[in-house]
């Protein structure tokens, strides 16, 4: 039985054996003809399989050759024993049409499943996105739902222990290394871990916990926000609060320490008397003492200096702030993820507890128990977080409108409080403000804390990448 031209290419055949002028030349006959079922398939001059339109009957049966092979435009016919012609199509023409014959809604069911099956899905500070593949976050209409999955509880148990022991080491390495007997090398040591958290710390302000932050005021399932700058202006009030706390409490030490050094310099009435114009404008400097002495590391009013208590106070409660999260973010990550997740976790709880325990070994006093009760609240707080995590690991829904709002509020009132600490208390008291270590040290000193703060920069930074 022989096809018509114009049938072929009303079911949609439209892809057809195109000879090139070479093959023409080549292909005068095809030959080796055998049957597929009821179709027709030969072979031509180049030795490739071609489907003949005719197909096999039991009365007609298969001829061994076509000769006579032509073309009509792109199209190629050969002709068979009663000098008819017959179309020669590619082998996978056949398989098109039957491709087309499917229904459009079992290609949109498949196409549906295919985009389901290949869902990619990452965290943004512990914050699950999913979307199908070659889709955009903009475009693709992710869930704001709970999303139900199984959680490695022992995994996550067993690695709150080494997160335990990270901080731990972290944060009390810096003040047991400073109790080295060598002058030389504690100096070393000291500028070495002081400049390096310096850098950890500008740099967790800046990269983790301001973009987190950010990311949160812009997740779509929060809605769109009528102020843009929501994220600037929380990190703007957070600097704020830092610095009001600072300033108050240091006018409080201030006044504190001056009136505690009148009493006990104040002379018998005589005395007082006969000296009252010799040292009237030397008590008044050294019971009036200003805000500018607050950059100080020497003198009568070493208590406001950067390295204080109450200094390392305000740092830690910013670092404590966001520790918390860390943990309550890590624990609910999903399995995925939660390995790589947990590494960089454990190398930032690692670098930020040097930063802090730099600062805590500065400051005056016995290591027990005030140094070591501040420097086991940061080994501690991300356990914690994470505890609180696991009691709340089927119940959390980091895409809740008040998730959002409650944790990108903390991530960045946290950023303005470490922004100031960071750049004013760590970086300007030590480099630029007079009485700083690096003011006026040596070009070997100066390197040395220059490229350790460059280091913890980016370190920091880096692993900004996947937290």
């Amino acid at each position: 039985m022989l096809i018509s031209r114009p049938f072929l290419i009303s079911l949609g055949i439209s892809r057809v054996y195109a000879a090139t002028a070479t093959t023409s030349a080549q292909t005068s006959s095809i030959t080796g003809c055998h049957s597929h079922g009821s179709s027709i398939y030969c072979i031509d001059g180049d030795g490739h399989e071609v489907l003949v339109s005719a197909t096999s009957t039991p009365t007609t049966g298969i001829p061994a050759q076509y000769t006579g092979c032509h073309s009509h435009g792109s199209e190629s016919y050969c002709m068979d024993g009663d000098g008819n012609d017959v179309l020669i199509q590619e082998e996978e023409t056949e398989a098109e049409g039957t491709e087309d014959s499917h229904s459009e809604d079992d290609t949109h069911d498949h196409e549906e499943s295919s985009s389901e099956a290949k869902q990619s899905c990452h965290f943004h500070a512990g914050v699950e996105h999913c979307v199908g593949e070659g889709e955009s976050e903009e475009h693709s209409g992710s869930s704001c739902e709970i999303k139900a999955r199984d959680y490695n509880i022992p995994l996550r148990i067993g690695t709150l222990f080494v997160v335990l022991v990270t901080s731990s080491i972290g944060v009390f390495a810096p003040i047991l290394l400073m109790k080295l007997p060598f002058a030389s090398i504690n100096g070393v040591v000291s500028t070495v871990i002081k400049q390096f958290g310096t850098g950890i710390i500008l740099a967790t302000a800046f990269i983790h916990l301001y973009t987190h932050a950010n990311l949160m005021f812009t997740n779509e399932c929060l809605g769109e926000l009528e102020y843009e700058a929501t994220t600037s202006a929380v990190v703007m009030a957070g600097i704020f609060i830092a610095f009001l706390l600072e300033y108050i409490g240091h006018r409080i030490i201030v006044a504190r320490k001056s009136n505690k050094k009148s009493a006990e310099s104040t002379p018998s009435e005589p005395q007082q008397t006969q000296q009252k114009g010799e040292h009237d404008h030397s008590q008044d400097q050294q019971q009036q003492p200003t805000l500018a002495c607050l950059g100080h590391n020497h003198g009568s009013f070493d208590l406001t200096g950067p390295n204080s208590k109450f200094s390392v106070i305000v740092m830690e409660a910013g670092i404590l702030f966001h520790s918390v999260l860390i943990g309550l973010t890590l624990v609910v990550a999903g399995d995925s993820f939660y390995k790589t997740l947990l590494v960089v976790i454990v190398f930032h709880q690692f670098f930020e507890g040097l930063a802090l325990g730099a600062r805590i070994a500065t400051l005056q006093g016995p290591i027990f128990p005030s140094k070591a009760f501040m420097a086991m609240a940061f080994a501690l707080i991300t356990p914690i977080g994470m505890t609180i995590g696991l009691g709340v690991l089927h119940t959390f829904n980091g895409n809740s409108r008040s998730t959002l709002i409650a944790l990108g509020t903390l991530d960045a009132l946290s950023a303005g409080i470490l922004v100031w600490v960071g750049v004013v208390d760590m970086w300007a008291r030590d480099w630029v403000i007079d009485g700083g270590e690096m003011l006026h040290a040596k070009l070997s000193k100066v390197l040395t804390g220059g490229i350790s703060l460059v280091s913890g920069l980016v370190l920091m930074g880096l692993l900004g990448k996947w937290a």
